[in-house]
């Protein structure tokens, strides 16, 4: 869709098409600004944003300057955008497991039956095209606005394709998103032998091939749409790789100077494999390998041992954080605040639907206190940094996750004037802990807009929102063909209560 063609979202100034950079310096205000001073943010009570291009020109008040127009979002925080370093990218099918158990019986691993017969791609490459663009439109609609997608392979034939990854970088641009992308890969994957036996089948070389291919992608696609897609390599789980893989991903990411993504210590099965496979955890097993390094980005880390968080600490490793998808296995990270405390930076990631970043840093504040067993070990503004600053290191970059001069416009504006708002005495708490996407008013990506009163430059997400339910609909049909023993779909997604449908007979 041609952003021009879209129908004007309402209070989108007349001179500002959606999808485009204002012309001249623009300056923007609200009740509350977050700046940045001396490695920090700060708040600043009606203060002023000034943007021009794709930067920012001045945060603070009093702007001497002069502007070619002026947004003011009234009751509103205007923010640094949010990054989010696990984002989901598909229709999610983590939601299929948040009342069925367990995972073996539901499709959730492969049963050796389906493996025999030839695992193969349930979505088209038009659908796998379509599920991108469309999580791209609800990340902005969140407020979110860097993000290193994340997709499950389980109902893939192996691993991602470059195809459906040009694609992204194609919605990227056209929606106005900043992505770090490459197809994920695996050398394996977890084989059901039986209700009590899961197991790891390895094809290296079809790792190998899917490094190759991730490599030729970031070459090609880096810096594509002004400088908004960037490479980032993205094995896909520790214990479906073998360990000459995730060297030569290390040695790729020296060279491409681009960080990986490697998910490791989340899961007992993980564990229990990569205990059987190399007689340690994940993080010990790569640490003796030097694997453990600043580049490194390593989602969840829910199981993480003392040992495994030492060495985090001790190379540099960054954890990306996802409160919601852990809580709802019954995960947590053990915990913010004592990961923290260790110097290890942790960053935000949403993994799973609704993409909420808000919602995800009121579970992690709730989360680190339960496991804390106390309240004063954590704040609202320690997750509000995390979904900043702590990506925008994890990524190596200091112009992003901030407002101040110089620093790209990457801008997400949340409404205050909400009813569920009030009484308010801290702007960020409020935003945490009584907020959600859905009060998310503009975004702009380095100084485009992106998003205006939910409508999303490239995209009709109303519609696409039906064409993703029937997508949806469209794979769970599928799920009897890998879930063991074919039971029908209503035997492995019973409804919460049983339906009854009106008898017109």
């Amino acid at each position: 869709m041609n952003p021009t063609s879209q129908k004007r979202p309402e209070g989108l100034p007349q001179d500002l098409p959606l999808g485009h950079r204002p012309e001249g310096p623009t300056l923007l205000t609200a009740r509350w600004v977050v700046g940045h001073r001396d490695g920090s943010h700060r708040l600043l009570r009606d203060g002023e944003v000034v943007i021009e291009g794709g930067k920012i020109l001045f945060v603070g008040h009093g702007f001497p300057g002069t502007v070619a127009r002026r947004i003011d979002f009234g009751e509103a925080l205007i923010s640094p955008g949010f990054i989010d370093l696990d984002a989901l990218s598909d229709l999610d099918t983590t939601i299929l497991g948040i009342d069925h158990h367990p995972g073996w019986a539901k499709g959730r691993v492969w049963p050796r039956s389906y493996v025999e017969a030839g695992p193969y791609e349930m979505y088209s490459a038009e659908e796998l095209a379509f599920q991108k663009r469309f999580a791209f439109g609800q990340l902005l609609q969140n407020g979110i606005t860097t993000a290193a997608p994340i997709a499950s392979l389980f109902y893939r034939e192996w691993g991602e394709t470059v195809a459906e990854f040009d694609a992204a970088a194609d919605a990227a641009g056209d929606l106005g998103m900043r992505v770090y992308l490459s197809p994920a890969y695996r050398s394996g994957g977890m084989v059901l032998e039986s209700p009590d036996k899961i197991v790891p089948v390895f094809d290296e070389e079809r790792g190998f091939q899917g490094l190759r291919d991730a490599i030729a992608y970031i070459e090609r696609q880096n810096g594509r749409h002004g400088d908004l897609v960037r490479g980032m390599l993205a094995p896909d789980r520790v214990e479906t790789c073998t360990l000459d893989l995730l060297k030569r991903t290390d040695a790729a990411a020296r060279d491409l100077d681009c960080r990986f993504r490697l998910h490791m210590a989340q899961g007992t099965m993980e564990v229990d494999t990569v205990r059987a496979l190399h007689g340690s955890t994940a993080p010990v097993w790569l640490a003796k390998a030097g694997l453990l390094s600043e580049r490194m980005i390593a989602p969840h880390a829910t199981n993480a041992t003392d040992e495994d968080l030492a060495l985090y600490t001790d190379n540099g490793v960054s954890i990306v954080h996802c409160p919601l998808v852990s809580g709802r296995s019954g995960g947590a990270l053990n915990s913010f605040s004592k990961c923290r405390a260790r110097g290890i930076n942790i960053a935000m990631g949403t993994d799973t639907a609704p993409p909420d970043m808000l919602m995800n840093l009121l579970v992690g504040l709730i989360t680190c206190r339960m496991s804390d067993g106390a309240p004063d070990r954590v704040r609202c503004a320690d997750l509000f940094d995390a979904a900043t600053l702590g990506g925008a290191k994890a990524l190596g970059r200091d112009d992003i996750g901030h407002l101040s001069a110089g620093a790209r416009a990457d801008i997400a504006v949340f409404r205050l004037d909400d009813t569920a708002m009030a009484p308010s005495v801290d702007p960020i708490t409020t935003l945490v802990t009584g907020g959600s996407g859905k009060v998310t008013q503009a975004v702009f990506v380095d100084g485009r807009v992106s998003m205006w009163n939910r409508a999303v430059a490239g995209i009709d997400m109303q519609a696409a929102r039906a064409r993703a339910q029937a997508q949806y609909d469209g794979l769970i049909a599928k799920y009897p063909e890998r879930s063991w023993g074919h039971p029908a779909v209503s035997e492995i997604f019973p409804p919460s209560y049983p339906i009854e449908v009106e008898d017109h007979g």
